[in-house]
């Protein structure tokens, strides 16, 4: 009996510890759209955005120019 109280203690340990390390990695990523924007100025964000819709309002696409 003793044998498998240890065996149950020591998983439950490793178990612990596991779920430990995977919450801690969850809470510290950050997603690359928030890196991007700490990391980039406005202006950077704004050149990088389209001048214009892909979409009209009434659902026509855009033809590219270039």
């Amino acid at each position: 009996m003793r044998f498998e109280t240890w065996m149950l203690r020591g998983l439950f340990v490793a178990c612990l510890a596991v779920c430990a390390l995977i919450l801690g990695a969850m809470l510290n990523a950050a997603p690359p759209a928030a890196q991007l924007a700490e990391a980039s100025r406005l202006g950077t964000i704004l050149l990088a955005a389209p001048t214009s819709c892909a979409l009209q309002p009434d659902g026509v696409i855009c033809p590219r120019h270039g």
